[in-house]
């Protein structure tokens, strides 16, 4: 089987850990070969292995597309629940074949409007979340629509909206929701807000949700997972699930549970004894 290699360090490729991996793969048959690009996908190709941490996985979904060729994260950041296998346990899984895949939704997002600094090569999918900020000092008046039934104006520095697989990612640090990711859902969620009873909304993942802004700023910044666009103001957004999902690589002793309470230190109390 081919498999394609990812990463943002090449030097992470270099180090002892990898090497042995990689070495021990190919004396098994297997092919490696390293990828920058979705065009350097070959014919074949059975498996992605992005080698970093979260951010790294979220490329390497770029790179994927709409292929279907799963992809396993090994972990060479810090927290890691995208990739959060260490290059011993990923490649046992690869050689004894006990991994699953699971299917980890994408939000689609449209704009109609002006973008900016935007270019032909443009993607409008998101593993994570996508997101919209203010552009300047102003605060942004947020309105949002859930399948055409108007949300009250969010007045904020932004507002997300996230998957559940992003529910431990920027939607955490604004006070969402932690959702277990095969939770069919998406949360919506302001950043900042200066309405002072507004909370993060879980709502169905048929749901199809639009944006629009209001600002004294003629640019707002869309942030889509780890890449970011310039907007005029006055753009709006229609954010839903993408047709395709993204096939992510799951060892068979993998716990989401697990993961929040050993990197995330969920419910750490000199009471509860075993964390």
């Amino acid at each position: 089987m081919k498999i394609a290699v990812y990463t943002r360090d090449y030097s992470s490729l270099s180090g002892g850990r990898f090497m042995r991996m990689s070495d021990k793969l190919v004396s098994s048959g297997f092919k490696l070969y390293r990828i920058r690009s979705s065009s350097d996908l070959s014919e074949g190709t059975g498996l992605v292995l992005s080698v970093g941490g979260d951010g790294t996985f979220l490329s390497a979904s770029k790179r994927v597309g709409q292929t279907g060729i799963p992809v396993l994260g090994i972990n060479m950041g810090r927290l890691g629940f995208l990739s959060e296998y260490s290059p011993e346990e990923a490649c046992e899984a690869i050689l004894t074949g006990s991994y699953t895949l699971e299917d980890r939704a994408l939000l689609e997002t449209k704009v109609e409007g002006e973008m900016l600094d935007s270019d032909s090569s443009f993607w409008p999918y998101t593993l994570n979340e996508i997101s919209v900020l203010r552009g300047g000092a102003s605060i942004l008046g947020i309105d949002v629509c859930l399948d055409g039934n108007p949300l009250p104006t969010y007045w904020a520095d932004g507002l997300l909206v996230s998957t559940s697989s992003g529910s431990t990612a920027y939607s955490l640090s604004v006070g969402g929701p932690i959702c277990v990711p095969e939770s069919k859902v998406i949360i919506i969620a302001p950043v900042a807000p200066h309405n002072l009873n507004v909370r993060p909304l879980v709502v169905p993942d048929t749901t199809v949700v639009t944006i629009s802004m209001r600002s004294r700023d003629k640019v707002v910044a869309m942030s889509m997972d780890n890449r970011n666009v310039r907007l005029s103001s006055d753009a709006r957004l229609e954010v839903k699930v993408a047709q395709f999902s993204l096939k992510r690589v799951r060892l068979e002793k993998s716990s989401f549970i697990k993961a929040l309470t050993t990197k995330l230190f969920w419910g750490e109390d000199i009471r509860n004894g075993g964390f």
